[in-house]
């Protein structure tokens, strides 16, 4: 039996459909080589199913079976007996002779993620060091206090990130900036905007939630601006009464979320969708409910803080160690951080309430945000059998409220538990992306703080945990909507990891992050995300090869008028190929070649195949690739679609074909290259990119 032509996965192809409702009549598909099977088994619910030939095409043959989806979790697998003899089973993992339970295909009936998330082209937006479209709603430098630090406003837009004290450090960027840039990311091709937190917070990362209610109003608009900065020597905020009067104007905070509700509208009209970040675990000493900081003592409209008093309506809201007020700091603090309170929803039924309300209130008109990041997801709530709870009630409210929203959590470590239909819709994938690419490509660990020679160019490290670890946590509906992302704000730059420094900025200079990295790397490492299944998600910088050690100089502001030029058109043509082939969005995936820092893997579905290949060696390769497990045709012509190796890139250089199954390939060092068959409509490279030309003057 030839084993390499079996297959089955959740995708259209073989899942029909694929996101089956309740009791949906399912029909499932496994392909096979022509002649070559005595017969096939589908093993579901401990029930067998004989699976029945129901065509026959080119070299293959495919049997169906159909089953109900009803309305509890699936599980199968496949038995697959040859003519010669041969017997086989067939999971997550292919052809194996022992079934693992993890990795049996997995439907949820009724699980479905939203259309428009499935394969899009993110972009994540660090807002405050974006763009700086309105100065006058900066933060000034003796504005207020924060952790014992007065912040300040950095003139210098190009100046690093202060490696001890950036939360305190303002740039000045903001919403309206985004709204100036929204052509710019429209023309990159970006279907979505991730945006870190946008709420009242007095840091520049903001994931110290002051009102969960308002956008910022150093992000949007200040209309009324008045009262006094810190004195000199001041180190509280009893002096800083120009800031309780910016972030606390009724004017000022109704002004901003009006701008949010613009930009949405805005990004609307481009087709770009918009994703907040929901930072619900932990909250700031500053937010209203605590008052550590005395911001809304007195206040007309608020109430009294839980820092301060005993009696206050918010007392529930987080978990006191003593009953001594004011509390002096004795509370549950995140990772025991005091600016960082813990939420105690289990303490306050009103709390979880008032959270499930903002889950509901943004993706809602008039702002009709698009979906959640979520922070922390997992460490929300003080047990697991809470956690699971309340992410229950918070897609059940949201998906209400908004049936098109995405629910994306923030996910260290296993995460299929979450992810069955009733709870997340998906994962930020470190664990099945991120770590994997950067463990192949560098060998460097996704933080700068390691670097381990012997994973460089593992492929075989390389398949199993792209693949099966994300086997084990994804079912269709999850994969296809995952983020994969090369670098964000908690990480080092990819561009700096491929530098295989170890080091961050304040053990190292911030300047050297910039020195000894290879763009070859990087670019092989954005063909790889471009054509991997999932969503992927650019950081805002890295397509223009903006450099950085791991937080905060990953945070650095983007370099408007200095960008890397050729970078951006690779990432342009990448996206370009990526929106232009369906089978790179909601294809299949099949491992065809793994060898020392070499790979090569097809996307397919029916009409069309792209091959994608790697060689991160520092020498030419020469390899002869199956391709047949794909389906294409033993003999066929393949469009090169891009090209990149250690000088640059090209793009529609040409054909290769394909003779009795064997795509003969030769890459120079540092290289990769996409190639293409297209059943329905085979053109020559210089017809399709005639046909899909971009214009990058």
């Amino acid at each position: 039996m030839n084993t390499k032509l079996l297959f089955h996965d959740m995708t259209l192809d073989y899942l029909r459909p694929a996101e089956p409702d309740k009791n949906r009549t399912t029909d499932i598909r496994f392909r096979c080589a022509k002649d070559d099977v005595e017969e096939i088994t589908l093993v579901l619910r401990k029930e067998r199913y004989k699976m029945a030939l129901s065509e026959t095409k080119d070299d293959f043959e495919y049997y169906d079976a159909s089953i109900s989806a009803g309305t509890e979790p699936i599980s199968y697998y496949f038995e697959i007996r040859g003519k010669d003899g041969s017997f086989y089973r067939y999971d997550k993992r292919g052809v194996v002779n022992d079934i693992q339970d993890s990795m049996l295909f997995r439907v949820y009936p009724g699980f479905m993620t939203p259309k428009w998330a499935k394969g899009a082209v993110m972009y994540q937006i660090f807002v405050e060091r974006f763009y700086n479209g309105d100065k006058n709603n900066d933060v000034l430098t003796n504005e207020y206090t924060y952790n014992g630090m007065k912040v300040a406003h950095v003139d210098k837009w190009e100046a690093y990130p202060d490696a001890e004290h950036d939360y305190a450090k303002f740039y000045g960027g903001d919403l309206q900036g985004v709204i100036d840039k929204l052509d710019y990311l429209k023309d990159l091709g970006i279907e979505a905007i991730y945006f870190n937190p946008l709420f009242v917070s007095p840091s520049s990362h903001k994931y110290d939630t002051q009102d969960y209610d308002h956008i910022d109003p150093h992000f949007g608009v200040i209309l009324e601006d008045s009262g006094e900065l810190l004195g000199k020597g001041d180190q509280d905020n009893t002096g800083a009464t120009r800031y309780i009067n910016r972030v606390t104007s009724k004017k000022n905070l109704e002004a901003s979320d009006e701008l949010f509700a613009k930009l949405v509208k805005e990004a609307h009209s481009r087709h770009i969708k918009v994703i907040l970040d929901g930072v619900f675990n932990h909250c700031g000493s500053f937010n209203k409910w605590l008052d550590k900081e005395r911001i809304y003592e007195n206040k007309k409209g608020y109430e009294k803080g839980a820092y301060l008093d005993a009696s206050s309506p918010y007392r529930d809201y987080f978990s006191f160690r003593s009953d001594n007020w004011p509390c002096n700091g004795d509370y549950d603090g995140w990772w025991g951080y005091d600016t960082l309170p813990k939420l105690n929803y289990e303490g306050s039924r009103e709390l979880e309430e008032y959270i499930l309300s903002i889950g509901r209130k943004w993706v809602s008109a008039p702002y009709n945000a698009d979906g959640w990041r979520l922070d922390v997801a997992a460490d929300l709530g003080h047990s697991p059998e809470y956690n699971h709870h309340f992410w229950k009630r918070f897609r059940e409210e949201v998906k209400k409220a908004n049936p098109n929203a995405i629910i994306i959590a923030e996910q260290y470590g296993p995460s299929r538990d979450w992810m069955m239909g009733d709870e997340w819709d998906t994962v930020m994938n470190y664990d099945a992306f991120m770590e994997p690419v950067t463990w192949f490509l560098t060998g460097m660990d996704k933080h700068s703080d390691s670097f381990k020679p012997i994973r460089v160019g593992n492929a075989r490290e390389f398949f199993d945990t792209m693949l099966y670890v994300g086997g084990e946590n994804f079912s269709m509906p999850s994969l296809y909507t995952a983020m994969n992302q090369l670098s964000n704000h908690d990480h080092s730059r990819f561009l700096t990891r491929t530098s295989q420094k170890v080091g961050r900025s304040s053990t190292l200079m911030a300047s050297s992050a910039d020195t000894g990295v290879s763009k070859p790397v990087m670019r092989e490492a954005v063909m790889i995300q471009m054509t991997w299944p999932g969503a992927p998600t650019i950081y805002y910088g890295d397509e223009v090869g903006l450099c950085g050690f791991t937080d905060p100089d990953n945070r650095r502001t983007y370099p408007w008028g200095k960008e890397d030029m050729e970078m951006l058109e690779f990432h342009k043509q990448m996206i370009k190929i990526r929106k232009n082939c369906p089978e790179l969005k909601l294809g299949s995936i099949k491992e065809l070649y793994a060898d020392n820092n070499f790979i090569a893997y097809g996307r397919f579905n029916r009409a069309a195949v792209s091959i994608v290949i790697i060689n991160n060696n520092d020498f030419e390769v020469t390899k002869e690739i199956d391709v047949t497990p794909t389906g294409m045709p033993g003999d066929a012509a393949l469009t090169n679609m891009i090209q990149t190796d250690s000088l640059g890139f090209i793009v529609g250089t040409g054909q290769d074909r394909a003779k009795n199954g064997i795509l003969t390939v030769t890459l120079s060092r540092k290289s990769g290259v996409v190639l293409r068959y297209d059943s329905s409509a085979p053109v020559t490279s210089e017809e399709f990119w005639a046909d899909n030309f971009i214009d990058f003057d």
